[in-house]
Formats: structure tokens, sequence, C-alpha cells
């Protein structure tokens, strides 16, 4: 018998986030993160992404992946491990352990997995969004946010999320990090792809952040990218699933050899189910 995890196969964060394709809006999402000023500070004094940007996404993938498809003890496990990382990110103005980056970083992955996936398969219905909301709350629990410290529905998320959005004016640090996002130092065999992340970078990223960041945006890359999204709509869901599900089975794989490595051993943290 499969040991439960924190979700069940038929829960709509599962049937979203299982789709591979998901991790090309990967950088849309981080450079939302680290547009909050502590976050975009904390990153930029203490992150590994300059370094080895390709070791950072693993670990942001391993940690997602354990969390929506893990057993309970692997998603708390990977959990721990990112809270331990965190408990040194601290300095003038930032502290990783603060609750409220914690709930921006969770809303960040929430809304633009639900934009890119519904851009490729088609609207949701409200209900469908506000249970894939529910389930995504438990990833600012996990960092240590209690439940009650996010937008308790959907409505209230979109109020919470157009004031942060009103609310940044980045910091060089921000800007740097955003750079270095977009602009990672690759092996050749990796570099073509990264013109067409920066288009959808840069096409999910909220016009008001876009225009601080300083990217050119016009009616032909607009253009560029509406193309884009409609061939990735017109291919990638016709692919058999075992292919787009190919992520998720390599990083799984790679979860439960980190965990083996490490002795099995974690911190727990109690979870509220808030679906």
């Amino acid at each position: 018998m499969t040991e439960p995890g924190l979700f069940k196969d038929d829960d709509i964060i599962r049937r979203i986030t299982r789709e591979g394709v998901l991790i090309a809006s990967g950088g849309a999402a981080s450079i939302l993160q680290t547009s909050h000023p502590a976050v975009g500070q904390g990153v930029y004094d203490h992150s590994y992404t300059f370094a080895n940007p390709l070791a950072r996404l693993q670990n942001t993938m391993e940690w997602l992946y354990a969390v929506q498809f893990g057993t309970r003890d692997e998603a708390e496990i990977i959990s721990s491990f990112a809270r331990r990382m965190h408990d040194t990110v601290n300095g003038p103005g930032y502290d990783a352990q603060d609750v409220e980056p914690q709930v921006w970083v969770g809303a960040t992955l929430f809304d633009v997995s639900l934009r890119f996936y519904q851009a490729l398969f088609g609207r949701l219905s409200r209900n469908q969004i506000e249970e894939f909301y529910q389930q995504t709350r438990v990833y600012a629990q996990l960092m240590g946010a209690p439940a009650e410290a996010q937008p308790q529905n959907v409505e209230e998320f979109y109020v919470y999320y157009r004031k942060q959005l009103e609310s940044f004016e980045l910091t060089e640090a921000s800007k740097k990090v955003a750079y270095q996002v977009l602009h990672p130092k690759l092996p050749p065999h990796l570099q073509p792809g990264l013109a067409a992340i920066r288009l959808l970078t840069a096409g999910l990223m909220p016009e008001p952040l876009r225009a601080q960041y300083g990217w050119k945006w016009d009616a032909s890359r607009e253009r560029r990218f509406l193309m884009l999204v409609n061939a990735l709509r017109v291919v990638y869901p016709k692919l058999p699933l075992a292919l787009r599900t190919a992520p998720r089975e390599f990083y799984s794989r790679n979860i439960r050899k980190k965990i083996e490595k490490a002795g099995g051993r974690g911190s727990r943290i109690s979870v509220r189910s808030t679906a």
C-alpha cells in the first residue's frame, strides 16, 4: 500500500502541477518572488543562484514535487531541509523566517502556475480555482507561515496580490537577481532555449513590474509571446502523459535519493489541511 501524501491523486493540485511544462514559467515565479524587497535582498546576499542556477532550480523543483506528489514524510523532510537553509538568511531589513515574505512566495507559485496552466489547457471553473488555491496554501505553511496569516479564499487573495504588486518599488538587488535568472551561465547545449524562456517570463510578468524592470514590451514582442503560447497550447496537451510528467518522475527519484543519503532525517511541523 502506498504511503499517503499531503494530497490525493484526484486533487486538482496534482492534476495541474504534474505538467512538466510549468517549469518553463519558473522564471516568472522566481522574479515575482524576488521583486519583494526582502526576498530580493535575501536571495542576493545569500543565494547560490549566481554561482549555480541549475542547482537552485533543482532544489526548488524537488521541494515542490515532494509537497505535491511525495509521501507526507517526504514532503516534510524536504521542507525541513529548506527551512534549515533559511535559518541563516537574514540581514538588515530581511529575515527568511518572517511570515510576510513566506506568504508572498507561496502566492506567486499559485498565481503563475494557474495562469500558465489555463493558457495551455483552458479556463478552470471558479470552484476549481478556489480548490487549487486552498491546496497551494500549504506551500507557505510548510515554510512556517500559519494558515491564518494567508488570504483565506481566492477573493481575498486577489485583493492581497494586487496590493502587493502595486506596492513594490524594485531595489537594485531585485534587478540584479532578475538579470541573473534570465541570463544564467549555462552549458552551451542549454543556451538556445533561454530566448523562449525570457519571452515567456516577460509575457507572464504583470505590467507594473515589467515596466520597472525596464524590459522592452511592444506589439511585436507581445505577438511573439502569443505565438509561443498558442503553439504550446496546440502541441503540448497532445503529447503522451508519460512525457509530460517525466520531470516529476526525475525529481521524485532525486528526492528519494536525497532523503536516503540523509538517513531519512528531518524535522517535522504540523500542516493543517486548507482544502
